[in-house]
């Protein structure tokens, strides 16, 4: 203030003296009087711009001003600075949690007090068939049209979640939801869901599981226990004691392959994938899986006129040559499993064909070609599922235990090999493992070109 007061004197004391000096006492007074008017214009005048400025809203287009109004123009242009750099944060901010929030494998619906939609998320728009442009400030009850959340809207008790069917669940594929509503603020509402269909899966096949071994171990079991009881109350001969002994044996021997199996699935899905650092010649195990294939055959053909026509590969045929990496023990099974299930469902007379083919990406098919019955196209995509039998009283007569398959199909997937099953009914069925090429490398001659893939 000191300041403008010193631009009013300096401003008076020219015009004044000047005034005075040229025409006398009464001209210094209106020289003063002038000086005084001027200055309030002058001001006045940068007060105006500085208004103009500051509704125009432009920090760039800074007026020119003297004085003390410069400062304040300075004071203040710092101060809109600060405040649009706050709210450029703020607003990136904002932004920032949106586009996290966008970017959540949930869906999120932010609601009104009355459950008017006021945002709302991508996955949320999946989920429910939403449109973020064109449903905002829809009512969620008339979009969402479940009856079960439906009634959970209504009676407002948001304590547990509540399940319902998606938006694209289909009988073939069902999604399944589970729904929460939070309130927040001031009367408003946060939707949360869920796509709780693969734990849904998850404990559905843990439920099948748990009733299928049990269903598994209860039959051989209940066996076992009527041997026992026929035994300790019952004054046998020895020839029906022996008789009743092997059966138990039997039962007991079926339980004992189906824990097996079961520790066996459970290894190979805890354990981490083999590795690279061992490779066994692929011949090697099939001439191992050859001499188990001719003496099941033997075994399972017992009594019959004709056995089975079992084909292989030549020990000078390609397939000695191939090495592949991984666990042994894990790719013997899995050849086994194959080879044993196609002599099981083969009956005497029949052929299985094994055989070892190179493609032209480097990998390779091993592959069991039966003339059994075949299998129903229907059934083939279950096939690797636990306990999942086409024919429960023919799979129970061969002595599976139904986990074979599965088994394979495990220990395929560790060394990055997949199964293929080909079949019709009345026309047999051809088991295939194509292996990649990074499992495998070829140490011997050359030989006729690969068969082609498959298109």
């Amino acid at each position: 203030m000191a300041w403008r007061w010193m631009e009013v004197l300096v401003l008076q004391a020219v015009l004044a003296g000047t005034a005075g000096w040229l025409w006398g006492p009464w001209a210094a007074l209106a020289g003063a009087l002038l000086a005084t008017w001027l200055w309030m214009l002058w001001d006045h005048w940068q007060v105006e711009r500085l208004r103009q400025w500051l509704m125009a809203g432009e920090l760039a287009a800074f007026p020119a001003l003297k004085g003390v109004w410069s400062m304040v123009a300075t004071y203040v242009r710092r101060a809109v600075r600060t405040r649009e750099q706050a709210a450029a944060a703020a607003e990136q901010r904002v932004q920032d949690i949106l586009a996290a929030l966008q970017a959540s494998p949930n869906g999120l619906v932010l609601m009104d007090a009355e459950g008017h939609i006021e945002w709302c998320n991508r996955m949320a728009e999946r989920h429910f068939g939403f449109d973020a442009q064109r449903d905002i400030q829809q009512s969620i009850g008339n979009l969402v049209r479940d009856p079960a959340f439906s009634s959970y809207w209504a009676h407002q008790d948001f304590t547990y979640p509540v399940l319902m069917a998606g938006r694209d669940s289909s009988p073939s594929r069902p999604v399944m939801l589970s729904v929460h509503i939070y309130p927040y603020g001031v009367g408003r509402h946060l939707l949360l869901a869920r796509d709780i269909t693969a734990l849904e899966q998850a404990e559905a096949m843990r439920r099948d599981f748990v009733a299928n071994v049990s269903h598994e171990i209860r039959t051989p079991l209940t066996v076992l226990v009527g041997f026992v009881e026929t035994l300790q109350t019952l004054d046998l001969s020895p020839e029906e004691h022996k008789h009743y002994l092997a059966l138990m044996a039997q039962q007991a021997g079926r339980m004992q392959n189906l824990v097996q199996d079961l520790l066996t699935l459970s290894r190979l899905e805890g354990s981490p994938p083999p590795t690279y650092n061992d490779w066994f010649p692929v011949g090697q195990m099939l001439r191992q899986c050859a001499v188990e294939a001719h003496a099941l055959s033997k075994l399972l053909t017992k009594g019959a006129d004709v056995g089975h026509a079992l084909s292989f590969p030549e020990p000078e045929a390609p397939a000695m040559d191939w090495e592949i990496a991984g666990v042994q023990a894990e790719l013997i099974s899995a050849f086994s499993n194959l080879i044993s299930n196609a002599l099981r469902y083969t009956p005497a007379g029949g052929s299985v064909e094994v055989r070892w083919e190179g493609l032209l990406d480097g990998g390779a098919r091993f592959s069991v070609k039966d003339s059994g019955p075949g299998i129903d196209p229907a059934h083939i995509g279950r096939l690797t599922e636990r306990f999942y039998r086409v024919d429960r009283s023919r799979s129970r007569d061969t002595g599976g235990t139904g986990l074979g398959l599965a088994i394979v199909k495990h220990a395929l997937q560790r060394h990055g090999a997949k199964l293929e099953i080909h079949s019709q009914l009345g026309a047999g069925a051809t088991f295939s493992a194509v292996f990649p090429a990074h499992r495998l490398r070829h140490s011997g001659r050359v030989h006729a070109e690969p068969e082609r893939l498959p298109k």
